[in-house]
């Protein structure tokens, strides 16, 4: 048996091997069952891919950038401070 504390709470609760594999296994199902959810999607996702590189709208470099330079927009992040970090770090290795 072992303890468990939360931060903030002064009681401990006790959690032993067992209850603590139950909840290992009972994540990994969960997780398991999301997954298989996605797979239609992210096979979606592939064929999107596929379709326009044969189709020779896009190289799998300018889809891989363009992906990027949407996730960077999504997260609101701050392109000038990218940059100097980027260019800080390429200076530092040339």
């Amino acid at each position: 048996m072992f303890s468990v504390y939360e931060y903030g709470n002064e009681e401990k609760e006790e959690v032993t091997m067992d209850e603590k594999t139950e909840k290992m296994i009972e994540y990994i199902r969960s997780l398991k069952a999301i997954e298989d959810a996605m797979e239609p999607y992210k096979e979606q996702k592939r064929e999107l891919r596929k379709d326009f590189k044969e189709q020779g709208w896009l190289t799998a470099e300018e889809i891989s950038l363009t992906v990027k330079a949407y996730r960077m927009m999504k997260s609101e992040v701050d392109i000038e401070e990218l940059v100097k970090i980027y260019d800080s770090i390429r200076g530092g290795k040339q």
